[in-house]
């Protein structure tokens, strides 16, 4: 597939998954993909854990749909944790740095035949999960847990939500401007 095409297709996928692994071959590439996402003054925040132990990806989800989330079953997903670490002065990247590395997650994730949900806020608004988390999966106190992607084959097809007209959102020299 090809990049644009990639991105066009890519949607959130928040339904059951098919009970079909996704091979560790397939989990190395996404996350080869999602470090290499740029990272503001090449500080590397981002570090990624693959998950495809069924009981710690059921345990997660399960955690997770405590707290919201509806979609389960997926057979893998990536753990996404960051470091608050200075890049100058008083500036941090981090958050920009995970959300960069999330959404090459989501492409490689998308090329490769597979289907996700970047879930963040189901994993960060309450600490308690976020320590949960980092206690199953043995995660340092340095980092952060800030969301988790299952991923999986979606058991129904999804499809990408209805957009705004290009023209209310996009322009060419000025705001308003006619592309």
């Amino acid at each position: 597939m090809d990049v644009i095409e990639v991105i066009k297709k890519r949607y959130s996928y928040r339904g059951p998954y098919q009970n079909t692994p996704v091979p560790r071959e397939d989990l190395k590439k996404i996350l080869e993909a999602g470090l290499a996402a740029p990272s503001g003054c090449n500080k590397q925040t981002t570090s990624l854990i693959a998950v495809d132990n069924p009981e710690l990806v059921n345990s997660i989800t399960k955690l997770i749909k405590k707290n919201g989330f509806s979609g389960q079953s997926a057979p893998a997903g990536i753990c996404v944790l960051t470091q608050k670490i200075p890049a100058y002065d008083d500036k941090y990247f981090y958050m920009q740095d995970y959300s960069a590395a999330i959404e090459n997650i989501l492409l490689a994730v998308t090329a490769l035949g597979y289907a996700s949900c970047w879930i963040e806020g189901q994993v960060t608004e309450d600490s308690e999960t976020q320590k949960q988390i980092a206690n199953m999966l043995n995660i340092p106190a340095e980092y952060t847990v800030v969301a988790f992607l299952p991923i999986g084959i979606p058991k129904a097809e999804g499809r990408r939500p209805k957009y705004k007209a290009f023209s209310e959102r996009a322009w060419v020299n000025a705001f308003g401007s006619a592309t």
